[in-house]
């Protein structure tokens, strides 16, 4: 198991240093290392991601408790750092998996309305008294998401508001993870390693612990793995964590994230699809798989044993 090793950000106050070091360990299973679900797609892809009818999605995949349950069970074998959502969808259902810890996203958008239409928009739907409102209820909430389109003509929109839901959420001890996709009729290749990299150095500019970027292509001359390398560089103290992006056979995910963390140096992996859209039982094994690669050193090898047993 790797050990945690962070720095905690200046911004929280000397009061607040215990509960950030807490929330940080609890959303990564103490090891600086974050293996997060993510389950805010039922706003961003709609239903897209979790009924087909049954070709290769299960049919159990439609309704949301599958995410909770999941959640919960990977929780309790140490496998999952954190569950990220929007505060409705954990408001209602929370209660099923309370020891699971939570990242609040506090904006969303579907993916409805086209560059072609507006360039992309989401702005905050909650702020942090909301998200206190739920930890005061009781749910483990230990840090707060937010979603950039980089590039948009409304990114200033964005970058401010992030950036202030950070600086809050640092003053409250809890941990912060940025969403930063370039995209707008200004962004002409939307995973340009150069581009990547720019965003994962905004999102150190913001303050954020740790920033999910899609996946590059590759800058010439180097591998793709090499490429998020300088993405990793770039981010500085940041921990870039990368999109699972669609869903992939097995070994051939676990072959891309195993590269993104011991070649590019990624501090982990945002992982929607290639767990959710599993039976529950694959669903605990690939996060069980993942946790292995993530935090554990283990090798492709080792996580596929861990997914197929």
């Amino acid at each position: 198991m790797i050990e945690m090793d962070v720095v905690v950000p200046m911004d929280v106050p000397e009061e607040m240093v215990e509960s950030w070091l807490e929330n940080m360990a609890a959303a990564t299973c103490n090891t600086g290392r974050m293996n997060l679900f993510a389950c805010d797609q039922k706003i961003e892809h709609l239903n897209d991601d979790f009924f087909d009818g049954g070709v290769k999605i299960p049919l159990s995949s439609n309704n949301p408790e599958h995410l909770f349950e999941i959640g919960a069970r990977a929780h309790a074998e140490g496998t999952i750092g954190v569950l990220a959502s929007q505060l409705g969808l954990i408001s209602r259902y929370a209660m099923d998996a309370p020891d699971v810890p939570y990242l609040v996203k506090m904006n969303s958008k579907s993916h409805l309305v086209k560059k072609g239409q507006r360039d992309p928009v989401s702005m905050a739907m909650w702020d942090i008294d909301d998200v206190f409102t739920l930890i005061n209820n009781g749910v483990n909430v230990v840090g707060i998401g937010y979603t950039i389109y980089l590039g948009s003509e409304f990114e200033h929109d964005m970058l401010t508001e992030a950036a202030t839901l950070i600086r809050q959420a640092h003053e409250n001890g809890l941990i912060t993870v940025t969403w930063i996709y370039p995209r707008g009729e200004a962004v002409e290749d939307e995973v340009d390693p150069q581009l990547i990299s720019g965003a994962a150095g905004v999102a150190l500019c913001i303050g954020a612990d740790f920033t999910k970027v899609n996946y590059p292509r590759a800058f010439d001359t180097m591998s793709q793995a090499e490429s998020l390398a300088v993405a990793v560089e770039a981010a500085g103290r940041t921990g870039v964590i990368c999109s699972g992006g669609g869903s992939l056979p097995a070994e051939e995910f676990l072959q891309r994230l195993w590269e993104q963390i011991n070649i590019s140096g990624a501090q982990g992996a945002a992982t929607g699809r290639n767990i959710h859209q599993k039976s529950t039982e694959e669903a605990v094994k690939m996060a069980a798989a993942c946790h292995a690669i993530i935090c554990e050193e283990a090798s492709v090898e080792k996580a596929m044993a861990i997914f197929e047993e």
